[in-house]
C-alpha cells in the first residue's frame, strides 16, 4: 500500500478585505497518497485554488493562512521558514497555473525560463542544463525542441505554452504536482491531449498530482480519487468510481447531473439552483443548505462533520445515509 504524501488538517485561509473577512478556505481536510491523482472539484469560488496556493504558501495578499496543518512527508509546511520552503517549492512540490500566458515571462525565451528552474535546484553546468531542457521539451512532446527552445511564449500556441509550463513544473521531477485548471483556456481536442500527457508523465515520473477543476467530466478518467469542495469546505471524498456511482452528498450529485456528457445518459441535464454563497457572511449550518432540495432544519443550524461512512468514503451531510441519490451513470438510485 502506498504511503501518505500530503495531509491537510483543518486548513483555514482567509482574506481580510475592505468589505469584511472572506473565509475562502474554512476547515479543509485532504489526503494525497504517493503516486495518485486526486481530483479537487467544485464550482468557481469553492476554495480549490486557494487550497493549492496554501500548500505552496504563496497565497496572495490580503490572504492569510489562519490555522491548520499541511503535513508533507510528515513535516508541517506551515512551521517551516521561507528559506526551507524555497528548497521544496519547484523541486519537490510544483505548480502549473491556469493560464500559461500569465505564468510564462513574455520577454524571456523558453530556454531562459527552463534553465532558471533547472539551475536553481540542480548543481550542473549551463550546457548540461540546456541539454536537460531540450529533453524536457521532448518529454512533453514539443515538436522540433532544438528550435522551439529559442522561441518566446508569444510565438507558441496556447497548447504549446501549456506544455512548456508543464515542462518547467516537472524539471526537477517533483513528488507532487499541483495543476490548477490546466486545460481551461484550450479547445476540447487540445484539452484531451494535455490531460493524457499529464497522466502519462505522472506515471512515468512516479509523482502524485492534485488536479483542480470545476468539471467532473475532466476528472472522470484521470483521477484515482476525488474530493469535492463547496464554499470553502469539503463535502465528499472517495475513490472516483464511488463518487460517480455512489455519491452521497447532494452537491456532488448536482455536479454530476450538470455535466452534459453524463446527463445525456439519463436525459436529465440539471442546473444547480442559486449561487455560491457570500463567504464574508456564509449561511449558517451546512453552506449548501440554501440550494439543497434535501435540507431540513438541522442543516440550517449545525455544521455537518466530515465523517467516514465506509472505508475511504467521507461525507459531510446529516442525511447522507437517509437519502437515495440517482447516479447519472447508472440511472438507478445508489444505496
Amino acid at each position: 500500500m502506498n504511503k501518505e504524501l500530503l495531509r491537510i488538517e483543518g486548513l483555514k485561509t482567509y482574506f481580510d478585505t475592505w468589505a469584511g473577512i472572506v473565509k475562502a478556505v474554512d476547515g479543509v481536510d485532504i489526503e494525497v497518497i504517493e503516486g495518485e491523482t486526486l481530483g479537487l472539484v467544485g464550482e468557481s469560488g469553492s476554495g480549490k485554488s486557494v487550497t493549492a496556493l496554501s500548500i505552496m504558501r504563496i497565497v496572495p495578499s490580503p490572504g492569510k493562512i489562519i490555522e491548520g496543518k499541511i503535513i508533507y512527508k510528515e513535516e508541517n509546511l506551515l512551521e517551516k521558514s521561507e528559506k526551507a520552503l524555497r528548497e521544496i517549492r519547484g523541486k519537490e512540490i510544483a505548480y502549473i497555473f491556469q493560464d500559461p500566458s500569465t505564468s510564462l515571462n513574455p520577454v524571456l525565451t523558453i530556454a531562459d525560463q527552463l534553465l532558471e528552474v533547472i539551475l536553481a535546484h540542480q548543481e550542473i553546468s549551463k550546457k548540461e542544463a540546456l541539454e536537460k531542457a531540450i529533453e524536457l521539451l521532448k518529454l512533453v512532446e514539443i515538436p522540433d525542441p532544438d528550435v522551439k527552445i529559442w522561441n518566446y511564449p508569444h510565438q507558441l500556441s496556447g497548447g504549446m505554452k501549456q506544455r512548456i509550463a508543464i515542462a518547467r513544473a516537472i524539471a526537477s521531477q517533483p513528488n507532487l504536482l499541483l495543476a490548477d485548471e490546466p486545460t481551461t483556456n484550450l479547445d476540447v481536442t487540445i484539452q484531451a491531449q494535455i490531460l493524457e500527457l499529464m497522466q502519462n508523465l505522472r506515471k512515468r515520473l512516479g509523482m502524485a498530482m492534485i488536479l483542480i477543476t470545476h468539471d467532473m467530466g475532466v476528472v472522470a478518467d484521470i483521477a484515482d480519487r476525488i474530493t469535492v469542495l463547496y464554499a470553502g469546505r469539503v463535502c465528499e471524498s472517495a475513490d472516483t468510481k464511488t463518487i460517480f456511482y455512489k455519491a452521497k452528498h447532494p452537491y456532488t450529485q448536482a455536479l454530476l447531473t450538470a455535466v452534459p456528457s453524463l446527463a445525456l445518459r439519463t436525459d436529465k441535464l440539471k442546473v444547480i439552483p442559486g449561487n455560491i454563497p457570500n463567504l464574508i457572511e456564509p449561511p449558517s449550518g451546512c453552506r449548501f443548505h440554501p440550494r439543497c432540495e434535501y435540507a431540513i432544519e438541522k442543516c440550517t443550524e449545525k455544521i455537518p462533520e466530515l465523517i467516514e461512512i465506509e472505508p475511504g468514503h467521507k461525507v459531510a451531510c446529516f442525511r447522507a445515509l437517509e437519502i437515495n441519490l440517482e447516479s447519472p451513470l447508472g440511472g438507478a438510485k445508489n444505496n
